[in-house]
């Protein structure tokens, strides 16, 4: 599907609607539900309608009537009038229910609130749940996430129109801060590549603007800084730097969707353990992939120290074919692709399908040359995987549930004791602390699972 670049300007005049919340409950206007004495003949109904100055009765389900308030009356008068009637059990409004979550109107490549048709890893069984968690969002007065920055390190964002580069008209534009190219030196980090667009789109694509997709922390300020070339490539250098300029600029987290290769250790990119060390003192949570080799081993940076590592799962909540696992894995998030075998591990056979083909993972990002945008598959990996977790940090800090400005080790933890456990009980190689769940996560009701001998780690 192709967006048209020339339906931004309407685009970006749409504004977030807010869902009613639970105190404040809609009902339909002019209609009230009454609960009669059992036994009242018809014409006793009609007396105390009459007096209480309603209209009709049509027979409900349970034996209550639905009446109507006359012309200029109001809904609450009339339940008053009706209450003080001995003859009544009970008035109440016919009060509106609505979706569980806040389902925003996004079209994905079908019609309104179409959006979950692709983005299963928001919304379907083994998702984050994103849609409860922005109900939950709002109600801290936090919509999105709003007040957190987010620095995205990858191969740039469509954050702009200049020369031959424009902006994702699924982005908002005016939420982007101190943006940097460290590979061309210069401010101006457009993406070469989409890979750092459609990660930037996981974590703050516009939502509810009924256009695209949607993004679990679509409230967030988005630091664009570019590491990685048009091929995908960039160096230590550069991503060390990148990382101590977010931290400098106030970033509240930061994601390197990025990744070394497996034979690369931590003596061998000191400048970046450094950097690391650097932001989690100012306060920054540090996301990483944990890489994309099948290794049994987490690939640097995401294997430093402070980096909270995130290996990928299926659309059936299972390891994904290309993650790299291991006992540094931290916690897991949909990547998308293929189910990994699992033969050593007979707990999972039974919704893990390895013959079948696995759903991508979908966000709005250019298809051709950074001018034209859609909605491409063949988007997966743990590069995928961890935006989500960098987007569910930014609620958990923006809500507030665990305190005012939290210590990235506190973030860490909120993330690991929310996410639902997969493969065997606790812990383990495959899947760290489990599948992150948004809603849990930003969810204050929310209390651990015990577990004999304590709790789950």
């Amino acid at each position: 599907m192709t967006i048209r670049l020339l339906v931004l300007a309407a685009a970006a005049a749409l504004l977030l609607a807010v869902v009613p919340s639970a105190t404040a409950a809609d009902y339909v206007r002019g209609r009230v539900i009454v609960g009669y004495d059992y036994g009242l003949t018809k014409g006793q109904r009609e007396a105390v309608a009459s007096t209480a100055r309603v209209v009709g009765g049509r027979r409900l389900p349970a034996g209550a009537r639905l009446v109507r308030t006359r012309p200029g009356e109001s809904v609450s008068a009339a339940i008053t009038r009706l209450r003080k009637d001995p003859r009544v059990r009970y008035a109440v409004p016919n009060y509106i229910a609505h979706a569980s979550g806040f389902i925003p109107n996004d079209p994905g490549i079908g019609g309104p609130t179409q959006w979950q048709a692709l983005q299963w890893n928001f919304s379907g069984p083994f998702g984050v749940d994103a849609p409860n968690a922005w109900t939950q969002a709002i109600a801290a007065g936090a919509p999105g996430g709003r007040g957190v920055t987010v620095a995205v390190l990858d191969t740039g964002v469509a954050y702009e129109n200049r020369g031959r580069f424009r902006r994702d008209p699924d982005l908002y534009a005016r939420r982007f801060t101190k943006p940097y190219d460290f590979v061309d030196n210069d401010r101006h980090p457009d993406d070469e590549n989409g890979h750092g667009t459609h990660v930037t789109g996981t974590i703050a694509q516009k939502t509810n603007n009924n256009l695209g997709l949607t993004g679990i922390a679509y409230g967030v300020t988005i630091m664009p800084l570019r590491v990685l070339d048009a091929h995908g490539e960039g160096d230590a250098t550069a991503i060390a730097r990148a990382i101590r300029y977010a931290a400098r600029n106030r970033a509240r987290v930061i994601n390197m969707s990025l990744e070394f290769d497996s034979s690369i250790t931590a003596s061998q990119i000191p400048d970046i353990v450094s950097a690391v060390r650097y932001a989690h003192t100012k306060g920054a949570v540090v996301v990483g992939a944990a890489g994309n080799a099948a290794e049994s081993a987490v690939a640097y940076p995401a294997r430093t120290n402070y980096v909270i590592s995130v290996g990928g799962t299926t659309e059936h909540g299972c390891e994904a074919d290309y993650s790299n696992s291991g006992a540094g894995l931290d916690v897991v998030a949909p990547g998308g692709g293929d189910d990994a075998p699992l033969d050593d591990n007979p707990s999972d056979l039974e919704h893990c399908h390895p013959e079948q083909r696995g759903r991508d993972i979908y966000q709005v990002t250019f298809t051709r040359n950074a001018r034209t945008f859609g909605i491409p598959s063949s988007y997966e990996g743990t590069s995928m995987a961890c935006p989500h977790v960098s987007a569910i940090a930014a609620l958990i800090i923006a809500t507030g549930v665990i305190g005012n400005r939290p210590k990235p080790q506190a973030v860490e933890a909120r993330l690991k004791e929310t996410a639902t456990d997969l493969g065997p009980p606790g812990t383990d190689r495959r899947y760290g602390a489990g599948l992150v769940n948004a809603f849990q996560a930003v969810n204050p009701a929310f209390q651990p699972p015990v577990t004999s001998g304590g709790t789950a780690g």
